[in-house]
């Protein structure tokens, strides 16, 4: 039996089945390519959902967290400690907010943001208690709590995990006109993705970000991104927001926060929002710990060069063009923006796992959505020589099927 298929069984005798991994145990990673514990090397096109925006190890990044983990890491929210300030006024600036809430997870964000939402619709819009209601998308993904499935469309999300929590009103993605007919007087928020990930990085109709913040305004409910996914360069900007020129009331954001170092999540609204929160009303032992904001800080200043979201444009174009070549041959549908993809197999040809582990003997890795759906994202940092070869694979796992 080889080290690879021993770690897989234990594994798989050992932990819950809530995931469906690839036959593949990764030993160590740097930039844009990993190596199994048998040494065989891959090239990573999924980047961790987009946590790993800037690469495995990063140096800039693994720099500030090594030393920090020499001085503190952790103190609780009890106390102030030498890193926080950096990174909430860093961040403030990057969203060209007042304010931040810092978490762990992204799920963490999101929850936090549905109760900055409820609470803002209490004490500042004047909703009756217990009756404030938020707009979300069909096939949305916002995390896994009980509070966020009770909203998914996904039933492998959703079903037997009831009873669900109330207060969320369901509308077609993309569509402004949906959300303005189910707004009522006790709405208090519209939560949206950009660009939806897990349905299959949907990308909405050009001009619906724009419609739905001037719906938002008009009606005096908060505008909440989030941009978790689609954030921090992936789409070629800072923000998937940016390429409508929206800013939302509240962004929320994940994953590359942390560099793929460690957990980092928050929001930013600004103080008419965020400052109905008091102390005791929300909070994490974790969130906004010394070693999770000195990582953040060296994000924040790999963003602020413009360098990553230049990057993502022009590789983005590339691969964009590369993937609508194999359009029609093994290839339904290409969807996305910079270097982030959704590329739809024919069905009647193979299923997206079948070609993701095509792709994995070809030293590619990438993962299946939604049945036939490949979503591809490579990180920030990979090289052109790479990009290329990569797709160059996919057409070739593709083909092979044909």
């Amino acid at each position: 039996m080889t080290r690879t298929q021993e770690l897989i069984d234990i594994s798989e005798r050992r932990s819950a089945h809530n995931y469906h991994p690839l036959p593949v145990v990764i030993h160590e990673a740097h930039g844009a390519w990993v190596t199994d514990v048998e040494g065989n090397r891959y090239l990573d096109f999924l980047s961790g959902y987009s946590s790993l925006n800037f690469g495995h190890g990063n140096e800039k990044i693994i720099e500030a967290a090594q030393k920090q983990l020499q001085n503190l890491t952790l103190t609780s929210r009890a106390f102030y400690h030498d890193q926080f300030a950096q990174f909430c006024a860093g961040l403030g600036d990057l969203t060209g907010k007042d304010m931040i809430l810092p978490m762990n997870t992204g799920a963490e964000a999101v929850e936090t943001a549905i109760k900055v939402a409820r609470k803002w619709g209490y004490q500042v819009k004047g909703v009756a208690p217990d009756r404030a209601n938020i707009i979300v998308m069909e096939d949305n993904f916002h995390g896994r709590t009980t509070t966020i499935i009770s909203f998914s469309t996904d039933p492998d999300a959703h079903d037997d995990f009831g009873p669900y929590t109330p207060g969320f009103k369901i509308v077609k993605y993309g569509s402004a006109e949906a959300i303005r007919e189910a707004i009522d007087a006790d709405t208090v928020a519209v939560l949206v993705e950009p660009i939806q990930g897990e349905a299959g990085v949907l990308v909405p109709p050009d001009g619906y970000l724009r419609q739905v913040r001037e719906i938002c305004t008009a009606e005096n409910v908060l505008m909440i991104a989030d941009e978790i996914q689609s954030g921090l360069g992936r789409t070629g900007k800072t923000f998937a927001c940016d390429h409508e020129n929206v800013v939302p009331d509240v962004y929320i954001m994940g994953k590359a926060l942390g560099g793929g170092v460690v957990p980092v999540s928050a929001i930013a609204a600004n103080q008419d929002v965020l400052g109905v929160i008091q102390p005791g009303q929300h909070g994490s032992t974790f969130g906004g710990n010394p070693l999770a904001c000195a990582v953040g800080n060296a994000v924040i200043d790999l963003l602020n060069t413009g360098e990553f979201q230049a990057r993502a444009t022009r590789l983005g174009d590339l691969m964009h063009a590369r993937l609508n070549e194999l359009v029609g041959h093994g290839v339904v549908t290409v969807r996305g923006r910079g270097l982030w993809a959704g590329v739809d197999i024919d069905p009647s040809l193979a299923s997206g796992r079948e070609v993701s582990k095509a792709l994995l003997a070809l030293g590619v890795l990438a993962k299946d959505t939604h049945g036939s759906t490949v979503r591809l994202a490579p990180p920030i940092v990979i090289s052109e020589e790479d990009l290329m070869w990569a797709l160059d694979r996919l057409a070739e796992a593709i083909e092979s099927f044909r």
